[in-house]
């Protein structure tokens, strides 16, 4: 019997190779490593994230389908990976003096990290339902180790027993609807699974309909849209900060790559049925995450219902359903993963081992006693809210624009009213900072050499996306689905 092996293009994979390497040798040299010299781990983990960046850049082009069309290389995928590779490159930064300062200096801490980027580019470049769902595997069960990573403590293994619970709940839900999917269609290849649509009757088919809205559950938990939000503020707050950062950037857009794929590229057929569940499901998340986050005290949940709060906005992109709506997600999800990012570095600045200083009181008077890291904080505070010229602003203008060029002006400005409240709670922190007297003595800060590239590099993203948008929204027009 001649077996044959189908043809594959390792170049595809590339990227995904690297940062598996690179996994595998922080892992290996973390066993060579005093604990004096745990800091070099960092920098072979950037020394990886730095090569798969320059070998992703070279991917940018035509599409390309591999191992036969399960895994794809196409501009939307690489976008979706520099987005990754930043995020985790600033993640990582962030990181080396806190978990010095955590006691959880470990080497597993960056190869974790790794191994979920390398999750997170497989779900982006997937076209085959298995082909995600294996990266998305691959990246939940590294987030659910980091999550209760400060393994001494209750609230951090509670964060982390939640996030495991729960996802692997919404896992089930996820699996049944790629099951259901097959079982109609015979096929989990996202484009077979459109050709079919497009030639039989999708609406009156039960199972498709069942498949599509257990795939909305499966992806509105990853995404954290309301009500499948639940696990958002406790995993956050439980969370060692620099992975709460962690978990609002790089998984979050990993998700919503899938979600924008999926249901764009296979389900256009089901969209006067899917695109109605996701109206409600976007008013609905930008509705209770803004709402939620005005009445929060620690700053690590109110960041946590914004996160929520920033699901929404984007879900307007998938319900407007338009090439500009793919690109205005694309440019959003990369401004995000620049002010968020920031803010909770400047979290981490402020705190200290066995005092964390989370409540927004604890940043009274922040700008008269350090008033450039209180600058800081204000930018990422005003670029969330969507105050121009910062990126968030810039985000949300495409957003919204995007809403009304397909004829959901009513959801627009609920998007835009939306926005109006959250300008509240993020102005709270300012007032804070400059308006209030200090609740408490400030240390001196000690800020590392790679903290301070972090900031850098966040503050610079937030500003020069919004003033300088063009040349990313022209790649973000290049890489859209549609059209």
């Amino acid at each position: 019997m001649e077996i044959t092996i189908p043809p594959f293009d390792i170049k595809s994979i590339a990227p995904i190779i690297i940062m598996t390497i690179a996994g595998i040798v922080v892992l290996m040299a973390d066993v060579f490593f005093k604990r004096a010299l745990k800091d070099k781990l960092a920098y072979l983990s950037l020394i990886g994230i730095i090569i798969a960046g320059v070998v992703t850049f070279t991917q940018i082009g035509p599409t390309v389908y591999s191992f036969s069309d399960t895994f794809v290389v196409d501009n939307y995928s690489v976008f979706f990976n520099f987005i990754f590779l930043v995020s985790t490159a600033i993640v990582i930064l962030m990181s080396v003096s806190y978990i010095k300062q955590e006691g959880i200096n470990y080497g597993e801490y960056y190869t974790l990290i790794l191994f979920a980027t390398m999750g997170m580019m497989l779900m982006a470049g997937g076209s085959d339902l298995i082909t995600i769902f294996l990266g998305l595997e691959i990246m939940s069960i590294s987030l659910y180790v980091l999550a209760g990573f400060r393994r001494n403590r209750l609230d951090s293994n509670e964060a982390s027993l939640k996030y495991f619970l729960l996802g692997a709940f919404a896992t089930g839900f996820l699996l049944y609807g790629i099951a259901m999917l097959y079982g109609a269609t015979g096929t989990t290849n996202i484009k077979e699974i459109a050709a079919f649509l497009a030639n039989n009757p999708a609406l009156s088919n039960p199972m498709i309909i069942m498949g599509s809205s257990l795939l909305i559950i499966g992806f509105g938990f990853k995404i954290a849209c309301v009500p499948f939000h639940k696990w958002t503020p406790d995993v956050y707050e439980g969370a060692p900060t620099a992975i709460t950062a962690f978990l609002s950037a790089g998984p979050k857009a990993a998700a919503f790559a899938v979600f924008f794929r999926v249901f764009l590229v296979s389900l256009p057929a089901l969209e006067p049925k899917w695109s109605m569940i996701l109206w409600v499901l976007a008013v609905l998340t930008m509705t209770v995450g803004n709402v939620v986050a005005i009445a929060q005290t620690n700053i690590k949940r109110m960041l946590a219902y914004s996160s929520i709060a920033h699901a929404g906005y984007a879900l307007i992109a998938i319900v407007a359903a338009n090439s500009l709506g793919t690109a205005s997600m694309l440019f959003y999800m990369l401004a995000y993963i620049f002010m968020n990012l920031g803010a909770f570095a400047v979290v981490i600045v402020l705190g200290r081992k066995g005092e964390e200083n989370l409540m927004i009181e604890d940043y009274n008077g922040l700008g008269y006693k350090h008033p450039l890291l209180a600058i800081t904080m204000s930018i990422f505070m005003f670029s969330l809210a969507g105050i121009p010229p910062l990126a968030g602003f810039v985000g949300k203008f495409y957003i919204f624009s995007a809403a009304i060029k397909s004829g959901y002006v009513v959801l627009a400005v609920i998007g835009v009213l939306n926005s109006v409240v959250a300008v509240y709670y993020y102005l709270r922190v300012t007032v804070a900072m400059y308006m209030k007297p200090p609740e408490r003595e400030f240390a001196p800060l000690s800020l590392s050499p790679y903290m301070i590239v972090a900031l850098i590099i966040s503050i610079w993203g937030t500003i020069h996306l919004g003033i300088f948008p063009a040349r990313i929204i022209e790649f973000a027009q290049k890489s859209t689905l549609l059209y």
